[in-house]
């Protein structure tokens, strides 16, 4: 069975976003941007919600096209939709059996990319396996918090904790 693995670049305060999605304060460069894109090679399947995918057009994606080339896109969305897409974008709505039915198939563990919202609905209903903290050095005090505004609550244990020389870490914990 494939994992659903949350990873994502957080402050110390938890947020993965400052207010208006403002990311300019965390690493662009660096050690753990380059462990970062060498671990997404081992994905070769991405899911994430509407806000997620529409963040990447300010970095220069076209509405249809993958943000990561080498893997199947699944964005799940009611509203989302294309003039046209890439074969290897699906969008859906909200669907708990979908995503089962993704982690049975063959294939990578999946990469959870961003969302605060859709990745507190995914642990509400027990979906995320691994949480993998981009640990950045920074306090952003509002934005988008990491689990959106979800209530459920669920003990972690720490799986590996990677530090980097600039402050920086990479903390992966398993979902008990």
């Amino acid at each position: 069975m494939r994992k659903i693995i949350y990873y994502v670049a957080t402050s110390l305060d938890g947020f993965i976003a400052g207010r208006d999605n403002d990311v300019s304060l965390f690493a662009s460069d660096g050690e753990i941007v380059d462990q970062y894109l060498y671990d997404l090679q081992s994905f070769d399947t991405v899911i994430m919600g509407r806000n997620t995918y529409e963040f990447g057009y300010q970095y220069g994606l076209k509405p249809g096209d993958p943000a990561y080339p080498h893997m199947e896109h699944y964005i799940f969305s009611n509203s989302l939709s294309f003039d046209s897409q890439s074969d290897q974008v699906t969008v859906l709505p909200r669907d708990i059996e979908k995503l089962k039915a993704l982690k049975s198939e063959v294939g990578s563990d999946i990469y959870l990319c961003g969302g605060g919202t859709f990745a507190g609905w995914l642990l509400e209903n027990g979906m995320i396996d691994e949480v993998k903290l981009k640990v950045n050095p920074i306090i952003l005090g509002d934005g988008v918090k990491l689990f959106g505004d979800q209530r459920a609550s669920c003990k972690l244990r720490v799986m590996y904790n990677q530090t980097f020389d600039d402050g920086f870490q990479i903390i992966t914990y398993q979902v008990i």
